[in-house]
């Protein structure tokens, strides 16, 4: 595409006989073009020169530029070795030229501008390597190497870090390179000799490129990058860089990787070994810590460069000074590190790109990407000027009044509005950048805030959480807040040992108190907490992660429903390769959901019954999300589940979708061998064996103990024959036994059985099983007999703790559960929950529309107190222990205005129930 249509621009010349010089070189250029290059000439001494050197190329250049640089790409892998080096240095200037040119014409945007450079650089190292390298395997030094080797370097890479690694090449950057090579491609006796020839290919292509000769240099290179330089050899082998960044890697070597990208040599290993260091640059929670890191490293730089102080145009550092581009970068990738473990999204390498996504993801301001985003291009295209001005790698503005009209002719405006220009978006960069990383602090010491327990808040300083120096600067800044908001609560000093206890068990402190000081919501949140429901607050000494989900963007959202958490406990998963680790991440999952509930719950956003629907739909994601996971985990060993594979069915208060926040789960698994004996694999197992022992590694997923907590407990009682059983129950087996061999109590289990994970048709025939043996097992009969048997047993083995327990005792939940169950089996209902139970003993005439209502208010009061209960704790409520924060819970979630008024209600609403079902057990429904 011709070049002088797409003009938008032009420098003005500030050496008119100098661009009259170099205007004469290229004769019978169009006006535009002509004026182009007298103006650029004009300013710029290294274009004059460049357009010297290049006079019978650049015509054929301008009229298309594009093509251009791409012959100049295509020519140079057709290059012999011994003149490599030469036809380099000349690409390298017909490439500087038609570049620079474009980019002061505005024919290129920055981004093409930066990018043909960073091509050109990639293709610089790679044909500089290989030909180093293909020299190392023609002497024979490369042990085990052939020719065929040098496409993929014999092993080695060459990562492009830093602006290359971005595709952001400025006009004379340097480039920074990490050299690795793939040990395990040599035997162990032949690896310091492959070293060595690595090294030695290494030096001789550093030296390719940024050696000066007649015709100009290639790219000056910069292999300092590489972990530990003083010590480290200038390629290393991948493991040891591998140790290295696990063990002693720094927030900067992270920052430094989101640019990463392998750009020369051995390609496909390159980016394996960049896939090995995904966990150490993207961290598994959101990464706070990061900022005060990234802060510090700015202040270092402003140290050792001597750049503090007020800003001052002459001589200003338009990179590292304040205002200037390594601020925008510095913001950039810090809040990439903070989220990029958790939103793959924002892994990027480009600054603009990445700005884009942070916006996009919430993550920061629109305003804010904007304006740095427009700054930051500005602020790199006079970064070009400058370098375009004498090919010198300065970032630096002119010190001279001279040298000032010079950038400004050569930027095509008036010296004083190109000051005010970058004095107003440099003090607008620093002020949005100051502010994140340096917010306002708080005082840090002073008195104790009125009514707190002084003795309390001396003890801090001994806890676990601040034995780091950093941990305390950090907690310092944020303590007089914290301290002001619990002085603010209803009751300040029950808050403050809430707070305490919360404290006391927080193993570390930098990343949370990090967290907090980047998200001060966060401390409402904690305080509400701490107030309330003191074991919560525990909870998250040990768990503090979750507190990542409430800054995710939906944590407030409505409820997505079971489907949806299916969808997206898939989604996390399929991000992990190995089996424990996507067991971790399934588990950090839920731990953040299932806060999530309990946080909505507090808050009065959802009540108790949507809170039981919640926990249920979480625990069915995560059974469907985690069976597979390890059904194909057991497959690599034992081969496919053989036959049609095994359902996993919900019992009890999972089946019928009312769960509390401290529920197990009660499960059975059924499977359909379908006559196949046994299955395929490396190790065959047969049927029986194989599903007895997937189930038992399913409920070892779902309860282990390791370092991300547990999924749950659960319980398999309920399976045919309870413990005596197998764990796993054939299709057919379960048939005849519900049909012939189970008790009644079993019947009654199967009124709350859901199938929640498994092949579909399995699914639909169990589901059809189960609603015709309700419809054929329901004799009255025998069915009350046993349901008033069973109520005994339960009476005499299981005590309730006291007037609270709302679960254990004449006429509290478990009692009305059981009777509804028994109204359903007699009725031959199929629906799960306590309502149609209830529903279905008043059809068959054994209860009246009076029990019904009585018993459905007792069973929702007892329900509303367990839910709150085990939120708060672990036992029944405890007026003595539940504290003023947690007793305004209670009754807001009963809508009772004492705790007196509340335990007279639920007595007077069991004791009433209990009378219903005394006479219920004792009288046959109407008609039998």
């Amino acid at each position: 595409m011709e070049f002088a249509p797409r003009i938008t621009r032009l420098p003005r010349p500030y050496d008119p006989e100098q661009g009259a010089e170099a205007r004469a070189l290229v004769p019978g250029l169009v006006a535009e073009l002509a004026d182009l290059i007298d103006g650029a000439a004009g300013c710029s001494p290294y274009l004059a020169t460049l357009i010297a050197q290049e006079a019978d190329w650049l015509p054929v250049a301008l009229n298309d530029p594009e093509g251009a640089v791409s012959d100049v790409f295509a020519d140079l892998p057709m290059v012999a070795p011994d003149q490599l080096a030469e036809a380099l240095r000349k690409a390298k200037r017909q490439v500087a030229l038609i570049t620079g040119l474009a980019d002061l014409a505005g024919v290129w945007p920055l981004e093409m501008v930066t990018q043909v450079l960073t091509d050109f650089a990639d293709l610089s190292v790679d044909l500089s390597l290989k030909s180093t390298i293909g020299a190392e395997i023609k002497r024979g030094k490369l042990p085990g190497m052939t020719p065929d080797d040098v496409p993929t370097a014999g092993g080695m890479v060459v990562l492009a870090m830093g602006k290359m690694g971005a595709g952001e090449l400025n006009y004379s950057s340097d480039i920074d390179l990490i050299c690795l090579f793939d040990e395990t491609r040599f035997d162990p006796d032949e690896y310091h000799e492959a070293r060595a020839s690595f090294v030695r290919a290494t030096r001789r292509m550093s030296s390719m490129l940024s050696d000066r000769a007649a015709g100009g240099y290639v790219f000056r290179t910069d292999l300092r990058l590489r972990p530990d330089p003083a010590v480290t050899p200038v390629c290393m082998a991948m493991a040891g860089a591998e140790a290295y960044y696990e063990s002693l890697g720094r927030t900067w070597e992270r920052a430094a990787y989101i640019k990463a990208r392998p750009c020369a040599g051995d390609l496909v290993a390159g980016q394996r070994f960049l896939d090995t260091l995904r966990p150490f640059v993207w961290r598994k929670h959101l990464d706070f810590a990061a900022i005060e890191d990234a802060h510090n490293m700015r202040l270092r730089i402003r140290e050792h460069k001597g750049l503090g102080g007020r800003l001052n145009l002459q001589g200003h550092n338009m990179k590292l000074g304040q205002g200037g581009i390594r601020e925008i970068e510095f913001f950039t990738q810090t809040r990439q590190i903070i989220a990029g473990g958790r939103d793959v999204d924002l892994r990027v390498r480009g600054t603009v790109e990445g700005l884009g996504k942070l916006a996009e993801k919430g993550w920061i301001p629109s305003d804010a990407a904007r304006l740095l985003t427009d700054h930051y291009r500005h602020h790199r295209e006079v970064e070009h000027r400058l370098q375009m001005l004498r090919d010198a790698q300065t970032h630096s503005l002119p010190t001279s009044d001279d040298e000032f009209d010079r950038l400004a002719a050569f930027m095509g405006t008036e010296t004083d509005a190109l000051k005010a220009d970058l004095r107003g978006r440099l003090r607008e960069v620093h002020d949005v950048i100051e502010q994140f990383f340096a917010p306002e602090a708080g005082e840090t010491t002073g008195a104790v805030h009125e009514g707190l327990d002084d003795d309390v808040i001396r003890r801090w300083p001994s806890y676990p959480a601040l034995r780091s120096a950093r941990a305390v600067q950090i907690f310092n800044r944020l303590k007089p807040d914290i301290l002001s908001r619990l002085a603010n609560t209803a009751h300040p000093n029950e808050a403050l040992m809430a707070f305490d206890g919360f404290l006391a068990g927080l193993p570390a402190g930098v990343q949370v108190f990090s967290l907090f000081e980047a998200n001060p919501h966060l401390i409402d949140l904690l305080v509400d907490i701490v107030g309330t429901a003191p074991a919560l607050a525990g909870y998250l000494s040990q768990n503090a992660g979750v507190f990542d989900a409430v800054i995710g963007g939906d944590f407030f959202a409505p409820w997505p429903g079971c489907a949806a958490l299916e969808a997206a406990l898939k989604d996390h998963l399929e991000g992990e390769t190995d089996y424990e680790r996507k067991l971790d991440a399934a588990r950090r999952w839920r731990k953040e959901w299932h806060f999530r509930i309990g946080v909505h719950h507090l808050r009065g956003l959802i009540g108790a019954d949507d809170a039981g629907g919640q926990y249920a739909d979480l625990a069915g994601a995560v059974i469907a999300g985690v069976w597979p996971e390890v059904v194909a985990h057991f497959a690599e060993k034992h081969g496919l589940p053989p036959g049609r594979g095994a359902v996993v069915l919900g019992m009890g208060s999972l089946g019928a979708r009312k769960l509390n926040a401290g529920s197990d789960l009660d499960l059975i698994v059924i499977y359909d061998a379908a006559g196949v004996d046994q299955s395929e694999g490396r190790r065959p197992l047969l049927s029986r064996l194989y599903y007895a022992r997937l189930t038992q590694a399913m409920i070892t997923a779902l309860t282990a103990p390791m370092a991300e907590g547990r999924l749950y407990e659960v319980d398999m009682r309920l399976r045919p024959s309870g413990n005596q059983g197998p764990v796993a129950t054939g299709w057919a087996s379960f048939q005849e036994y519900q049909r012939n061999d189970a008790w009644v109590w079993e019947h009654l289990a199967l009124t709350r059985a859901r199938v929640i994970t498994g092949p579909d048709d399995l699914a639909k025939e169990v589901e059809a099983f189960r609603v015709a043996l309700l419809a054929e097992k329901g004799d009255p009969a025998r069915v009350l007999i046993e349901v008033a048997e069973m109520r005994e047993r339960i009476a005499a083995a299981k005590r309730p703790e006291g007037p609270w327990d709302t679960k254990l005792g004449p006429g509290r939940q478990q009692e009305i559960e059981l009777l509804a169950q028994a109204g359903s089996l007699m009725g031959g209902g199929a629906k799960r929950d306590v309502a149609a139970g209830l529903a279905a003993g008043v059809a068959i005439g054994w209860l009246d529309d009076a029990d019904r209502t009585a018993l459905s208010r007792a069973y929702g009061l007892c329900w509303q107190v367990l839910q709150a209960a085990r939120l708060l704790s672990d036992k029944p409520l405890d007026p003595e222990q539940l504290g003023a924060g947690g007793a305004g819970f209670v009754l807001r979630e009963t809508g009772h205005d004492s705790l007196e008024a509340l335990l007279e209600a639920l007595e007077a609403e069991t004791g009433a129930a209990a009378e219903i079902i005394d006479r219920a057990l004792a009288r046959q429904p109407r008609g039998c």
